[in-house]
Order: structure tokens, then sequence, then C-alpha cells
């Protein structure tokens, strides 16, 4: 394994974790499908590596500028023996404004023996630009001119895939955020599985985003597939994401899960317990 493949994979689960969270349709923007209070915890396996890292993603309610808003702060890191060889730390935040959906700002850090990242992007959606800030490569800032659609990072736009209750067949657009850089995705729901994870046996739709609307860049370009699997059900939680690489594959599995603070909001769980420990 190549010392950077595990903290490159860990990098790109983060954003697509976040994606699949909360929407990024083409359409006007969503509420996000996380709530206040709502948190996941996903394991991260990486070839024979089965405890190779934790991502975990979580939500609360608070006040941006006198503006209600929702923060999730997702965090990343490399764990058990890996974590003594390839050392990786990330923390995301993401916020969203309660009153439109909006995304208003994302920022992320990270640490790894190699490399420290320290980046943000600030939207003004009145102007359809986004301001992005590179502290350590202050080089690379710029503004970004916004396509049409409502812009998400790419784990939160596989986790609002949950609200969407896509079916086998059917496609949807998301406008994804990832680092300085805007991909214009088509996610397709593909045949049910399955799928056995440490919270139960699930039913599942998988879901791949495809980059069809425009020339493949970045990891697409480069041959890697993602898959998130939606269970279905009363609350349709995304129990794995798999990024696939030519070198190799990481794939984070739901191991823990507690509901949000207002389970009106939560609609109800296919899992029984409020709180539910990883094995």
């Amino acid at each position: 394994m190549h010392p950077c493949s595990l903290s490159r994979s860990l990098r790109v689960l983060l954003p697509l974790l976040l994606t699949c969270l909360f929407g990024a349709g083409v359409h006007a923007a969503e509420m996000p499908a996380l709530h206040d209070g709502e948190q996941m915890t996903f394991r991260v396996g990486w070839g024979l590596f089965s405890k190779a890292g934790k991502i975990v993603v979580a939500a609360h309610e608070d006040n941006h500028g006198g503006v209600p808003c929702l923060r999730v702060i997702t965090t990343t890191s490399t764990g058990g023996i890996l974590k003594a060889f390839f050392p990786f730390e990330a923390r995301s935040e993401s916020i969203f404004d309660l009153n439109t959906g909006l995304l208003l700002s994302t920022g992320e850090t990270s640490h790894s023996k190699r490399k420290t990242t320290r980046q943000s992007l600030v939207f003004d959606h009145a102007n359809r630009t986004a301001t992005y800030t590179n502290d350590i490569e202050p080089h690379k800032n710029t503004v970004l001119e916004l396509p049409p659609g409502a812009p998400m990072d790419l784990i939160m736009s596989l986790v609002q895939a949950r609200a969407w209750q896509l079916q086998p067949g059917d496609k949807r657009d998301a406008l994804v955020v990832f680092d300085d850089d805007l991909y214009e995705l088509t996610l397709h729901a593909l045949n049910p599985e399955q799928l056995r994870t440490p919270l139960g046996t699930f039913n599942t739709v998988p879901i791949e985003p495809r980059m069809e609307k425009t020339e493949p860049k970045g990891m697409f370009k480069r041959g890697s597939t993602v898959r998130v699997w939606i269970a279905q059900g009363e609350t349709p939680l995304p129990v794995r994401f798999e990024v696939e690489f030519k070198f190799g594959a990481g794939v984070a599995t739901l191991v823990d899960y507690r509901r949000a603070v207002d389970t009106d909001h939560a609609r109800g769980s296919t899992i029984d317990d409020e709180k539910h420990p990883g094995a």
C-alpha cells in the first residue's frame, strides 16, 4: 500500500459522505437530511485492514450571523496499527442556512506525515460565486463561478440521497464541491442489494455518482468509482460508502447511529434503539 493511498481515500470519503447526507440537486436547495443532534459513525476499512480509520458526522443547530443554521462537523482519522505508520486526521465543517437550505460555507483542515491542509469556501449565492481560501498555499486562492444548482460537498450529497428515495433506474443531478473545484455529477440508483453490517442486515439501494454532463476530471478521470448503499425503510440510512481507486478501495461502514434530538424530524428509524454501538 502506498503511504498516500489511505489518506487520499479518507479525504475522498469525507466529502463523499457529506454529499449523501445533504442534497445537492440542480433545482432549488433542499433542507439538509441531517438534523439537530443526529450523529453517524463509520468504520473505514482498507484492503486487509478492517479498522483502518473512522469517520464521524455530527449535526447541531446554531446561529450564524443572526441566521439559524445547521453546523455539520465531520472528523476523519486513521486507526489501529495503521495510525502509527500513516497518521491522518481531518476535520470539516459545513454551515447550512435553515431558512433556505443553502450551504453558506465549508472548511477543512487535515494533517498527515507529509502534508497539512487548511482551506475554506464561502458562498455568495446571489452572485453565483464562491471564494476559495487556502491558508497553506495562498497562491491557490480564487473566486469560483457557480454553475446552476445548490452546491454541496460530495459526502453530503451522497447522504442527502437518503431523502430522495431513489429506486433502481432513477437518477438525479448534483453539484458537488471538492477542494477548489466543482463537479456536476449524476447519481444513479442501481439494483437492490442486501447488506450485512454491525448494525444488522439491510435491504439497500446502491447509488453511484458519475460525471456525464461534463468531461470527467479528478478522481473520475483517473477511473475511480464511488458508491453508497442506502437502507430502505422509514429512515433510509447510508449504511456503507466505497471509493475504489486503481491501487485499492476504501470502504466506510456505519457502525453507530444516534437519532436527531427531535425524533419527528428523524422520522423514525429502521433501527430500534436511540443509540446503536458499533461492533
